[in-house]
């Protein structure tokens, strides 16, 4: 959530304004200012969009109480339980499972109505849920799209929904057609643009 509100949030907040702060000061002993809501984007916490579950002390989340002491305007309402009920000190949930359970945070996604959705959440959960992708794609893609995120990476993936191909009535701005132009891994436009200059 610090990642989201740094990334995506507002000015420092200051006192007067009629908005409830994204984040409140030394969040996570930071040393941070109070950031924002104004101009900002809704946010939405989503449980199934989260690390690897259990055994690890680091992946248990707090209470939603505290949370919403620490991040009062971001939406906390679809989170049912107050405490990680999820973690279990004893238990590391496999691969396949955190793959499916980012399958059910997709299929929740598809219910959306915005165009342009900033999913932020840990690189072995994005890893997991993206690599369920791609088997019909060229390896170069295949390999792009199953690599690890760095720490605080930033990817833009469209998702297409191949039925919607041909349809007018898409919800989304991009209903499956294919676009004009190249479609390379980036390391390959990287290359090609390194073997034939930049362009001006």
């Amino acid at each position: 959530m610090q990642t989201a509100v740094g990334v995506f949030g507002g000015d420092a907040h200051a006192d007067g304004i009629d908005a409830p702060p994204l984040m409140n000061d030394n969040v996570g002993n930071s040393n941070r200012h109070a950031i924002s809501s104004l101009n900002s984007p809704p946010f939405i916490a989503v449980e199934l969009c989260r690390e690897h579950l259990g055994v690890h002390p680091c992946d248990k989340r707090r209470s939603i109480t505290e949370y919403q002491n620490m991040f009062p305007a971001i939406d906390f309402s679809l989170i049912e339980h107050d405490e990680d009920i999820l973690w279990k000190p004893d238990i590391r949930e496999e691969n396949e499972e955190v793959a499916a359970r980012g399958l059910k945070f997709l299929d929740w996604l598809w219910t959306r109505k915005e165009k342009e959705i900033a999913v932020v959440s840990h690189s072995g959960f994005l890893f997991h849920t993206l690599s369920s992708f791609g088997n019909d794609c060229h390896p170069n893609v295949k390999n792009e799209i199953c690599t690890h995120l760095a720490n605080g990476e930033l990817r833009s993936v469209v998702i297409i929904d191949r039925g919607m191909i041909g349809s007018d009535e898409s919800s989304t701005n991009y209903p499956g057609k294919i676009p004009d132009g190249l479609d390379l891994p980036s390391d390959v436009a990287d290359e090609k643009l390194s073997e034939n200059g930049p362009t001006n």
